[in-house]
Formats: structure tokens, C-alpha cells, sequence
């Protein structure tokens, strides 16, 4: 599967928050690094990561545009809230070996209703 269209399936995953599905497109070794969060490192990792932000908060992915440069595709999304952010995605063999996300996790705290940690 190529870079855009993983991302395109992996958006479909999301949307439906499915975190067995969404782990299946990343590689047994693979980094998700949303940079508001530490790296997580590993498939069922980063699974439980999913299923976890899945059972804490309702999350929607609406794409605003999608591009494909070699072994990247690059993900500009916002949401129903008005959250934004953006996500690149280094595929490899149809698998996703290494992600990182930018977003505002303060205003998704807030527009979620999840108290916000002290110092944050």
C-alpha cells in the first residue's frame, strides 16, 4: 500500500476508533511520537494508546489535505471542534514505521471536557 493511501485507511480506522485495525498498519517496531506525548514505541503499544485516547474522548479525523512524497505522506486534519494539527507518516513496505503528530493538547483537553493536568 502506498504512502496516501495507507493514510487514507488509516483516517477510515480512526474515524470508526478502531484500535485493532489502526495497529495493523504500523510495524511490530514502530514509533508513534505525538509530540504533546512522549514516543510510543511498538505495534501493540501504540494499539493501546489508541484504545485509551478511543475510551477517553471522542476523536474525528477530517482531512484538509493529504500529500505523498516518496515514503511519506504528510496529513493536515482538523476536527468538528476546530481542533488542528498534522501528521507525517514514514511508510515502509505498506507499513507504517514511524509517525509524528503536532496538535494543540490543551484546547483538545478543554474541548473534550478532560481536566487539565497541573503545569500543563
Amino acid at each position: 500500500m502506498q504512502p496516501r493511501e495507507l493514510v487514507r485507511a488509516w483516517v477510515a480506522a480512526f474515524n470508526r476508533a478502531d484500535p485493532d485495525a489502526l495497529a495493523s498498519f504500523y510495524t511490530e517496531d514502530s514509533v508513534n511520537h505525538q509530540v504533546a506525548e512522549s514516543p510510543v514505541c511498538g505495534r501493540s503499544a501504540i494499539r493501546a494508546m489508541f484504545a485509551a485516547g478511543f475510551a477517553s474522548a471522542t476523536m474525528v479525523c477530517i482531512p484538509e489535505n493529504l500529500f505523498e512524497d516518496g515514503e511519506w505522506a504528510i496529513l493536515e486534519w482538523r476536527d468538528p471542534l476546530g481542533l488542528r494539527g498534522c501528521g507525517f507518516f514514514h511508510v515502509m513496505g505498506g507499513k507504517i514505521v514511524f509517525q509524528r503528530g503536532y496538535w494543540d493538547k490543551l484546547p483538545f483537553l478543554r474541548a473534550q471536557g478532560i481536566p487539565v493536568p497541573a503545569g500543563l
